[in-house]
């Protein structure tokens, strides 16, 4: 199935919203049917893997932080800042991604994002919610983002193969 694009080639507006809010969705639903991990000891989150969407429609850096956001408000966060620094850790996660694809980078490179802005910078706020020291949060978070990473570059390099057969276009 190919997409209506715009007269320059790339998608309209309202095509964009229209996967923007796809792409939300599925990172709420992912959170909410994988919440026994995804809020767990490790916090394997599957649905970070989605923050490598950002190397084929850098578009949805926005809309991947507010679907942090919102699955931190739906299925346990703790609160206002949990919420509101799940929502940058996704912005600041899919934008690195991007700045990788547009410098050409090897696409292995979109999975440190993935692994170290949530393991590194999620335990900053956790520390003090959870009064857990800094560093064992910080590797247990970090541990939990192992397969997330991995993933996303799985679903980057699947979906542009996707891509250059035109079966939809970036």
């Amino acid at each position: 199935m190919q997409y209506q694009t715009s007269t320059n080639g790339s998608l309209t507006h309202t095509q964009k919203l229209t996967i923007s809010g796809m792409v939300m969705a599925l990172y709420i639903v992912i959170v909410g049917a994988t919440q026994g991990i995804s809020f767990g000891a490790y916090q394997i989150r599957i649905a970070t893997s989605l923050y490598a969407l950002g190397w084929l429609y850098p578009f949805l850096v926005i809309p991947l932080g507010l679907a942090n956001m919102l699955s931190n408000v739906l299925f346990g966060g703790l609160g206002p800042l949990d919420m509101i620094g799940g929502g940058l850790v996704g912005v600041a996660t899919t934008f690195l991604i991007t700045v990788i694809r547009k410098k050409k980078g090897n696409v292995w490179l979109a999975a440190l994002p993935i692994f170290l802005i949530p393991g590194l910078v999620v335990p900053i706020w956790l520390s003090v919610l959870l009064n857990i020291p800094y560093p064992p949060l910080a590797f247990s978070v970090s541990v939990g983002q192992i397969i997330p990473a991995i993933c996303g570059v799985f679903l980057i390099r699947i979906l542009s193969r996707i891509v250059s057969r035109k079966e939809i276009l970036v």
